[in-house]
């Protein structure tokens, strides 16, 4: 009994000494539970703190951004706005020149027209003046029949008369009325005579000054030639095989963009290229080199160099035009008149370069304006300008003088370098000292020794006629004189002219040519038309 008493004792103490440990676990766990819970809750208050700043700070930065786009907005309205205002004010002003120009242009017509007008009533007095003459001419024509009649009637009365009175034969008669007509015939005979000689004498003195001047032409034919020809070197006489092509194609090619002629002789590794205008002359021989340099030689290759050329040469143009009134002072010249001046650099007038006479005249005028206590910039400037109507009098109708006035009106310069343009070969009335200085230097700088070759500028007009002459024409495109003007090239539009009508062409131009030039020798006319097809292949 004591034995089980004893164990179930201890077994109790065993029990209230686990039931105690069981309870202590469970409070210290239930402290460590509410440890963590602390803790987890103070993170969690730390990690609400810490995201309520976020926020805080990401509303603030979202605010300045807001008012930064606000900001940029109001600024690229503001911005769009002042650009709108500009370009309107661009376009307003883009309108108002063109309203100007077109002004301008609508006075330049009318002025055209009245011209037109004035000449249509010249014309018609002269029509009308031709009418009376021609009535006139035919009244007296039937007097003169009348008078003849007459004449025969009293003729016829004075046989009757005379066989009735002398009691003469008829042919007795006749031999008395034959004595006394050779006695009158004999003195119309003398007078005749007198006539044919005065009239020999003054043929026998225009051909002596025409025979003169053709001496004079072949005399000066060195000088022609230094004007007119330019010499392309070879790298060796191969090239000109390949420059001739095909059955003649290249060459005829190259002639036919440039209106230069190409002449191929037994001259070892050279190439002449002969023609009147400097500026075709000058496209040809820059096409001609960088076809030789290039080694590639056909019609496609030739008109795309052509073209090049053609604008690389206005530019060059340019330039010359801006050195040139450089160095006269001209600094505020208009472009494009600058542009026209350059062309002058390929001109030439009686043999003397249009652009260095220009520059002549201008610092011989400047001087004489500086001894006289005139403007000497604006003399300068008039002197420069004088001949400018000679870099298009080829293109536009009208006297350099006139055209020349045109442009100076048109680009609204000084009405004294306007009025000195159009009074410096006595057109018209100079109304300043600058325009008679500007004559006066302009006829010092021509007439100086040496200046001027008349021959040059006869042959270099006699070829310029002979072009306008073909392209006076309907249907013509171009027409190029060769050959030192033995030829002329006529392209014709394939689209206007058949291939019949073009002989009847030819045979137009050449008559005009006969009727309106003075030339020795013969001129051959060739009028060509031309189809092309082109496609581009993709």
């Amino acid at each position: 009994m004591n034995v089980i008493s004893l164990v179930l004792l201890v077994l109790l103490i065993v029990l209230v000494i686990a039931f105690i440990f069981y309870a202590q676990n469970i409070k210290k766990n239930k402290q460590d539970a509410e440890s963590l819970f602390m803790q987890a809750e103070s993170k969690a208050n730390e990690i609400t703190a810490t995201a309520q700043r976020d926020a805080a700070l990401v509303r603030k930065e979202a605010e300045i951004l807001r008012d930064e786009a606000e900001a940029f907005k109001k600024e690229a309205r503001f911005n769009l706005r002042e650009e709108e205002q500009k370009q309107r004010r661009e376009i307003e002003d883009e309108f108002k020149q063109e309203r100007k120009e077109l002004r301008e242009t609508e006075q330049r017509l009318k002025q055209r027209e009245e011209v037109l007008d004035r000449k249509d009533d010249k014309l018609t007095n002269k029509e009308r003046s031709l009418d009376s003459k021609e009535e006139a001419l035919s009244k007296k024509t039937d007097t003169l029949n009348k008078r003849e009649q007459e004449l025969l009637e009293i003729e016829e009365k004075k046989e009757k008369e005379l066989e009735r009175i002398a009691a003469l034969t008829r042919d007795e008669a006749k031999e008395l009325i034959l004595s006394e007509t050779r006695e009158g015939l004999t003195k119309e005979m003398a007078q005749l005579i007198r006539v044919s000689e005065e009239k020999a004498h003054a043929e026998a003195d225009k051909r002596a000054k025409n025979i003169v001047s053709l001496a004079i032409q072949r005399v000066s034919s060195d000088s022609v030639a230094e004007q007119t020809v330019s010499v392309v070197t070879l790298p060796d006489d191969g090239m000109k095989g390949r420059i001739i092509g095909r059955e003649g194609r290249n060459i005829r090619t190259f002639e036919a963009l440039t209106g230069i002629d190409v002449i191929i002789d037994d001259t070892p590794e050279a190439v002449v290229l002969s023609g009147f205008d400097p500026i075709r002359r000058e496209i040809a021989r820059m096409t001609l080199e960088q076809l030789v340099q290039d080694g590639r030689i056909h019609p496609a290759r030739i008109e795309e160099l052509v073209e090049k050329n053609r604008k690389a040469l206005d530019h060059k143009i340019r330039e010359y035009g801006e050195q040139a009134a450089f160095e006269v002072g001209a600094h505020n010249l208009h472009p494009d008149l600058m542009k026209i001046m350059g062309r002058l650099h390929f001109r030439t007038s009686y043999g003397q370069n249009v652009l260095d006479h220009s520059i002549e005249v201008a610092h011989v005028a400047g001087n004489l304006a500086g001894e006289m206590g005139e403007n000497v910039s604006l003399a300068k400037r008039a002197g420069f300008l004088h001949d400018i109507g000679k870099a298009l009098d080829h293109e536009v109708e009208g006297s350099h003088v006139e055209i020349g006035t045109e442009l100076a009106r048109k680009y609204k310069e000084n009405p004294i370098v306007i009025n000195t343009i159009a009074s410096h070969h006595g057109d018209t009335e100079p109304n300043s000292n600058i325009a008679t200085l500007v004559a006066a230097a302009d006829a010092l700088s021509a007439a100086r020794p040496g200046a001027r070759r008349e021959s040059i500028e006869n042959y270099i007009k006699r070829l310029r006629d002979l072009e306008n002459i073909s392209t006076s024409f309907e249907g013509v495109e171009s027409a190029f004189a060769l050959q030192a003007g033995r030829e002329v090239r006529v392209m014709v539009k394939p689209e206007k002219l058949t291939d019949d009508q073009i002989v009847i062409l030819a045979r137009d131009v050449k008559n005009r040519i006969e009727d309106e030039m003075d030339y020795p020798g013969n001129i051959k006319v060739t009028v060509i038309r031309e189809t092309r097809a082109i496609d581009y292949a993709k």
